[in-house]
């Protein structure tokens, strides 16, 4: 494992899960929007989907032998954000603008699958997901640090 290696894996880590408390708090935000942007419906929550960063698919130099390759991994990356397709909740107001008129849910405003426990519950994940990236980078710098003064006092 390299000087630095340590380092990236924590901040592929905090940039992931910085995007992930942005879309957590976009679904808050939008938890009683009952019509989105293009008008064909409620807003839908978001989902981040991550995955692990591989580089051994990656072609490498013959210089550098497999044998100095630990196996571990590289971090994580946004692979995608996707929409979360559960079904939406119904609400019966039937004076909403954008209440069904006809049929068997009239007066039913469909809104979005956004749950708010659900989305604090994951907002207090990624929080402290991020802050173990950020102790990650805080306990290396300090290692760094010590190792310079070592270093100088010899």
């Amino acid at each position: 494992m390299g000087m630095f290696s340590a380092m990236n894996i924590a901040a592929t880590g905090l940039s992931a899960q910085r995007l992930r408390l942005d879309v957590i708090a976009n679904n808050i935000a939008n938890v009683n929007t009952s019509r989105n942007a293009n008008g064909d419906g409620p807003f839908r929550r978001d989902r981040v989907v991550m995955t692990p960063i591989n580089l051994r698919s990656v072609w490498r130099s013959p210089v550098y032998p497999r044998g100095l390759d630990t196996g571990m991994g590289q971090g994580v990356k946004v692979e995608k954000i996707e929409k979360d397709m559960r079904p939406l909740r119904l609400v019966y107001d039937p004076e909403h603008p954008d209440a069904i008129q006809i049929g068997p849910q009239k007066g039913y405003v469909r809104m979005p699958n956004v749950n708010i426990v659900e989305e604090m519950t994951d907002m207090i994940s990624a929080s402290r997901s991020y802050e173990a990236n950020a102790q990650v980078i805080m306990g290396h710098r300090q290692m760094f640090n010590k190792t310079l003064e070592i270093s100088r006092s010899v």
